[in-house]
């Protein structure tokens, strides 16, 4: 974990090095297909990658410990830093740093649409569900139109891309799912939604109810990894429940493209922030880390452990495999919004704009990685202070 800066991609050649090359626990085509497994399911990349291979190895215990010592200490430090953001914030050298961090991030943004949409939209079909979506988000701003927007990407590339589908072949995959693992899958989001809907809101209990239930739910929506984590989270937690503020958020999310680890990590900035913002304490804000972690996660985590005993049928459906061209072409689409949405706080200085355009084409056209440009940003920060 200490070492894996760079998101699912970088990620993915620290297991094949450590352990396929180093220690080979599996093949590099076990792991090359885990990784392409992840890619077609809700949730974080690399953590389902490595909870795979540790179910390949020690079965679910030894994936369930591997998932805390992955996520946990990047998590304990976002933590920890929404606990002491209000003092931080005090700071002049907060202050004077978050004005450069803050257009990095939105840099980081831009950069991630665009590899994106580079790979992704690749024909008319995709290009019109990208721009829908921006649009979608821009007008709806409302959280159950995500869910709406991805179904559809997926039905429409999966009916107009598919030539045939092979039904015995369906019908072999599905007489092995275990129906019991789907109801206690469906059955965790219900029951939550419908305890956050029907909970007293005057409880103490309320708002920690409703926040596993929004990164639950959000959990099961997000394909594409950390990059669409961003503009969900955004739209829901600051447009449309104003949990967090527009420049809470971004430091946020900037300091942890500072830190090796899970992207997902940055929930647990959300989480205690929500909750300090909403009068708790230290230890509700503790609980509200550990409750976005666990929310964002779970789904992620049962469905590998749920799908990997029958892949070997799962990645033969061709209508599976040509649903998610659809469903990554909106992610791209909730990724321009919230670079747009995002720019607006931030106004139009002239010295952001330009941090925001030099992030993008170092990202583009160099190989210097995020948490340098995050490091660089801290020290420009620290500049004035230093001179003063």
């Amino acid at each position: 974990m200490l070492t894996s800066f760079g998101g699912p991609q970088a990620h993915i050649a620290i297991l094949l090095k450590d352990f396929v090359l180093k220690r080979a626990y599996l093949t590099e085509e076990e792991l090359l297909e885990l990784y392409s497994l992840s890619q077609i399911l809700p949730g974080p990349a690399s953590t389902q990658t490595l909870i795979g291979i540790a179910y390949k190895v020690g079965g679910y215990f030894l994936a369930i410990i591997t998932f805390f010592i992955w996520a946990l200490p990047s998590a304990g430090i976002m933590c920890f830093l929404a606990i002491s953001y209000k003092s931080l914030s005090l700071s002049r050298v907060f202050v004077n740093i978050n004005q450069y961090i803050q257009p990095i991030a939105l840099g980081i943004v831009a950069f991630a649409a665009y590899s994106f949409g580079k790979k992704i939209i690749k024909s008319k079909v995709t290009l019109a569900l990208t721009i829908g979506a921006v649009i979608c988000s821009l007008i709806l701003k409302n959280a159950y139109a995500f869910p709406i927007m991805i179904l559809i990407g997926g039905i429409i590339t999966s009916a107009t891309e598919t030539k045939k589908e092979e039904n015995e072949l369906r019908v072999r995959l599905f007489s092995n799912i275990n129906i019991k693992k789907v109801i206690y899958f469906i059955g965790v989001l219900l029951f939550f939604g419908l305890l956050g809907a029907t909970i007293n809101r005057t409880s103490p209990f309320s708002l920690p109810v409703r926040l596993f239930e929004n990164f639950y739910r959000n959990g099961i929506l997000i394909f594409g990894g950390g990059n669409v984590l961003v503009p969900l989270m955004y739209t829901e937690f600051v447009e449309m429940k104003h949990y967090l503020t527009s420049h809470e958020f971004l430091s946020g999310f900037a300091i942890q493209q500072g830190l090796p680890g899970p992207t997902f990590s940055f929930t647990s900035f959300l989480g205690a922030m929500t909750l300090a913002n909403n009068g708790y304490g230290v230890t509700g804000q503790m609980m509200g880390a550990l409750i976005a972690v666990l929310g964002i996660n779970l789904p992620g985590i049962i469905l590998i452990l749920f799908i990997v005993p029958f892949w070997d049928d799962l990645k033969k459906i061709t209508r599976i495999k040509k649903s998610l061209s659809g469903i990554n072409a909106v992610g791209v689409g909730f990724m321009v919004a919230a670079f747009i949405l995002l720019m607006i706080p931030i106004g139009t200085s002239y010295t952001s704009l330009m941090i925001v355009l030099a992030t993008f084409l170092i990202l583009q056209f160099t190989k210097i990685k995020t948490p340098y440009l995050i490091l660089a940003g801290v020290l420009l920060g620290c500049i004035p202070l230093w001179l003063s």
